[in-house]
């Protein structure tokens, strides 16, 4: 995992303008003549656990809740934030978004996002999207992207063999050591289809007796549909992210678009309000394409989010793919205070990419 603070280039950049005070000035130079819609975009959040003992994927904690709810201050008092359901009427009104207007979003949901996310937002009356698999919650099975990293981390075989990927591997002692092999096979996998990346990993279950069926661990679950009910009747909104986090585009049409439906069906049953928002799973530009925003269309969300990096000056024209800016623990409050003021400068560039997690921010600083 990186190291605290504010690495890079940006990092420093970004601290130093925090330090000088001038970023509040910055930012109001910078809405008088851009006006774009900055969708962040979390995953977990949640102390950070200590590397050489924790069983998961360190990257997929986007920042401490102390810092989160700093975070969410900071929005509150220099931003307008917004629903995303919102945005759709503004939309569909043909109405300009307000200036700094900034929604906050989260993937796959886990439960910490219903134990420690939701209450600071309810606590400093932030909105917030949640983007759910539905599959996940029906079960409360592992998601496989993380169960997959903690079969490396955890496992007393002495080779990873993965055919597939052209991978054959001692793997070490060491988890720092661990969690670089696991996380390449992350980056790597992502290149077979949807099913060949669920074959692969339910193969190494049966290898490895670890079985994500039978598991329920801590560390790793998603949260329930009455605690999604619970949030939604405080005000939280939620949206779709497949049913089983696969990659939409890497699925044969048929079996794509059925996830599309699915998703959207389970949505509206299980929670008060219809659902209108979608979220790609991984979210880069192989993750998504022509065929899947028209199903996305199709079955009834009217708005959809990437996993791209940047902003959006003209939502109305990408609403079925809007770029975000994603939140790391590596990100100071400088470097965070910074990427909302100014995200041109100090979000990771806008470019399409792979990405499944901060991980796969090939140009990052």
């Amino acid at each position: 995992m990186n190291q605290r603070g504010a690495p890079g280039i940006r990092g420093r950049l970004g601290q130093l303008c925090y330090s000088s005070g001038l970023l509040y000035s910055l930012q109001r130079v910078r809405a008088w003549w851009q006006r774009d819609l900055r969708i962040l975009a979390y995953h977990r959040v949640m102390p950070l656990p200590d590397p050489d003992t924790y069983e998961f994927d360190l990257e997929l904690i986007s920042t401490p809740p102390e810092e989160f709810r700093e975070q969410m201050r900071r929005i509150k008092r220099y931003f307008h934030p917004m629903r995303l359901t919102d945005v759709v009427a503004a939309l569909d009104a043909g109405e300009a978004l307000p200036p700094d207007t900034v929604a906050v979003t989260f993937d796959d949901g886990y439960d910490d996002n219903y134990r420690i996310a939701a209450p600071i937002l309810d606590e400093l009356k932030v909105p917030a999207t949640f983007f759910v698999s539905t599959g996940h919650i029906d079960t409360g099975k592992p998601y496989a992207y993380d169960w997959l990293v903690h079969m490396i981390l955890m496992t007393d075989r002495p080779r990873l063999v993965l055919p597939e990927l052209g991978i054959d591997v001692a793997i070490p002692r060491e988890r720092a050591l661990r969690r670089r092999i696991a996380g390449n096979v992350l980056l790597r996998m992502k290149w077979l289809d949807a099913f060949g990346q669920a074959a692969m990993i339910e193969r190494l279950e049966t290898e490895w007796n670890m079985p994500s069926a039978s598991a329920r661990p801590r560390d790793c679950r998603p949260m329930t549909w009455d605690q999604a009910r619970e949030m939604e009747a405080a005000g939280l909104e939620f949206g779709s992210h497949g049913v089983h986090h696969r990659m939409l585009a890497r699925l044969p049409i048929d079996e794509m678009e059925r996830e599309v439906r699915e998703s959207k069906a389970t949505l509206d049953r299980e929670l008060a309000n219809p659902a209108l928002l979608m979220s790609y799973p991984v979210g880069g530009d192989r993750a998504y394409n022509d065929a899947v925003v028209s199903a996305t269309r199709k079955a009834g969300f009217q708005l959809a989010c990437s996993y791209v990096c940047g902003t959006n000056p003209e939502p109305s024209e990408n609403r079925y793919a809007l770029y975000r800016l994603p939140v790391e623990s590596n990100m100071g409050p400088g470097w965070f205070a910074a990427m909302l003021a100014l995200p041109q400068l100090m979000s990771y560039p806008t470019v399409a990419h792979e990405v499944q997690g901060p991980r796969e921010q090939p140009c990052s600083p």
